[in-house]
């Protein structure tokens, strides 16, 4: 039975993070990016520097959910303004999704963002992802549709807000 806890993470959780989503990114990509484009995607954003550089220098605080003491999912959240956070990442090991981990993550992520007085939390979410009927049960909704230049490929977005106040 999972037993979840979040932990705020630090660069010695760099390795899991990785670890994490080596086991994640193919899985929730495959069917909509190409194999190239997910390579070099992971490699910009999950190298262990690229890590080390968005927890300490663009300020991006990282969750790390636990289930019975092993680590199998994080997210990732930065402040945007007073009032509005932006989630950056959330995945969970894909044995785990279903069984209510990603909504537990986002309760806690929330609670954050409210802890440090934000009232709003905006993500993207390609516009193909099935993660985005998730985030709409979860009470998000789109304001607005964006293609993203990201080396010689295209992120192609929906950009989805949630009201936290």
């Amino acid at each position: 039975m999972p037993s979840f806890a979040i932990k705020h993470a630090s660069v010695d959780d760099i390795p899991d993070i990785i670890k994490i989503q080596e086991k994640t990114w193919e899985t929730t990509y495959k069917d909509i990016l190409s194999k190239e484009q997910i390579d070099y995607m992971f490699e910009k954003i999950y190298s262990p520097d690229s890590l080390n550089h968005q927890m300490l220098n663009e300020k991006h605080r990282f969750l790390m959910l636990e289930n019975n003491g092993n680590s199998e999912g994080f997210a990732s959240v930065s402040k945007e303004s007073p009032e509005t956070f932006k989630l950056h990442k959330i995945y969970v090991l894909p044995s785990l999704q279903g069984s209510g981990a990603g909504k537990y993550m986002l309760n806690e992520i929330e609670n954050y963002i409210r802890s440090e007085g934000g009232s709003k939390l905006i993500l993207n979410v390609n516009r193909f992802n099935k993660a985005r009927s998730f985030y709409e049960r979860m009470g998000f909704y789109v304001t607005e549709e964006k293609d993203i230049p990201f080396g010689p490929y295209w992120m192609n977005d929906y950009i989805l807000e949630k009201d936290l106040s």
